[in-house]
């Protein structure tokens, strides 16, 4: 089986838009639903509903990749898998690393659908002494100092970085001169790479702070569902007229509190 430090992916030559490779995986994983349940054929509409995206974005994204479906058919579920499979290079055997075996590197450790998914976890790696030769999802951890060795025994073209944020850029400056080309990076900071080396971050906190936000728009407009003033609400009397206007409650004795 090939490994992927001597390939790289095919959609750049091919100019396959950045958007339509975010996209492919949400395919893949709909698609995947569908072969485990032995559904044959899937309709571009289907498909789109259960990727969550529209159909007409689903017909022109699968356009790039050659695949046009059937008429009055739709799409080939096991073809399409491996069309998109072979797209996204998880036909190909990709080894991975994983530097910063806390709580969180341990979870990813243990995460059983790498090897599904075409990536297989070759070594876990961390600056602690006191963790060197734990066992940890059945591997033994070894020292950061070995770091260039590992990577360089193994063929490894992506890291996974889930060290303290202050330690981050470090580890990714000697995963890049090791010949790492890929990092998946779940330390909170910005890493500064050179050209030719990809970066996704995952950010926790700020996947919370947009949810959070989400979260007061749908209480604000909630509180603007309310009854206006001066419109009673099902069930009970209407206030006395001109109550509102005069800063008052139904009853004309408190003062009404007013939203800032």
């Amino acid at each position: 089986m090939a490994t992927g430090r001597n390939h790289r992916p095919a959609n750049r030559s091919r100019g396959i838009p950045e958007a339509t490779v975010a996209r492919l995986p949400l395919y893949l994983r709909a698609l995947t639903a569908l072969s485990e349940r032995s559904v044959p054929t899937v309709s571009s509409e289907e498909l789109a509903g259960a990727a969550g995206v529209n159909s007409a974005k689903l017909r022109k994204d699968f356009s790039y990749l050659g695949s046009y479906g059937t008429r009055g058919v739709g799409y080939d579920v096991e073809y399409l898998v491996y069309q998109i499979s072979r797209e996204l290079g998880l036909t190909q055997d990709w080894p991975v690393v994983i530097v910063g075996i806390g709580n969180l590197g341990a979870a990813l450790a243990n995460y059983g659908g790498f090897a599904s998914r075409g990536f297989r976890v070759a070594a876990l790696i961390d600056a602690d002494s006191s963790m060197t030769g734990k066992q940890v999802a059945g591997m033994a951890v070894q020292h950061v100092d070995e770091l260039e060795a590992i990577i360089d025994t193994n063929g490894v073209s992506i890291g996974v970085i889930t060290t303290p944020g202050g330690a981050a850029q470090q580890v990714c400056d000697r995963l890049v001169a090791a010949g790492v080309t890929s990092i998946l990076n779940f330390a909170p900071t910005v890493l500064t790479v050179p050209d030719g080396v990809d970066v996704r971050k995952v950010d926790l906190s700020i996947e919370l702070q947009i949810l959070a936000f989400h979260e007061q728009r749908k209480a604000a407009e909630e509180l603007t569902a309310e009854p206006a003033p001066g419109l009673a609400a099902p069930g009970l009397p209407a206030p006395e007229p001109g109550a509102a206007r005069r800063g008052q409650d139904p009853d004309g004795d408190l003062p009404v509190v007013m939203p800032a």
